[in-house]
């Protein structure tokens, strides 16, 4: 990884590699060191049966901006990837889309956790579904 890349470039360039986050169509909000929003817009595809977001795209989103907002407060060239998750889903995911907001609350040698607040959002309106915590580890090596 090259020392020029911004912590954007950075989010940006690993939501858009083949896999789960850019299938998605996951976008990148916003990016500070240790800070990273992501969004998600709702598709058929990405719901339960009664048009909700489904548990599984509202976590793997959480777990996607938990990873960049501790990623991004490593030492460069370092990537910290997911241990554990806990996602606790307080309403309905019923919004046009998803927003997750996560933070790195402690960033270690080797553990770091973030927390991570999923908005969804309707017409500019925001209402909080669902809170996780999330616990990763600290890889030596980013890229090849």
């Amino acid at each position: 990884m090259s020392e020029s890349l911004t912590l954007k470039q950075l989010v940006e360039m690993v939501t858009s590699r083949p896999g789960y986050t850019s299938a998605v169509g996951t976008e990148v909000v916003l990016v500070e060191a240790g800070r990273v929003h992501l969004k998600v817009r709702k598709r058929p595809d990405l719901l339960q049966f009664n048009g909700f977001f489904h548990g599984g795209v509202i976590s793997g989103l959480a777990d996607h901006a938990a990873g960049g907002a501790v990623t991004t407060a490593l030492p460069v060239g370092r990537i910290a990837i997911t241990i554990d998750l806990h996602v606790n889903f307080l309403s309905p995911a019923d919004g046009e889309s998803l927003i997750a907001k996560a933070t790195a609350i402690q960033v270690g040698k080797s553990v770091s956790v973030a927390t991570v607040e999923v908005i969804t959002e309707t017409a500019g309106k925001e209402r909080l579904c669902s809170v996780a915590t999330v616990t990763l580890s600290r890889l030596l090596k980013y890229f090849d």
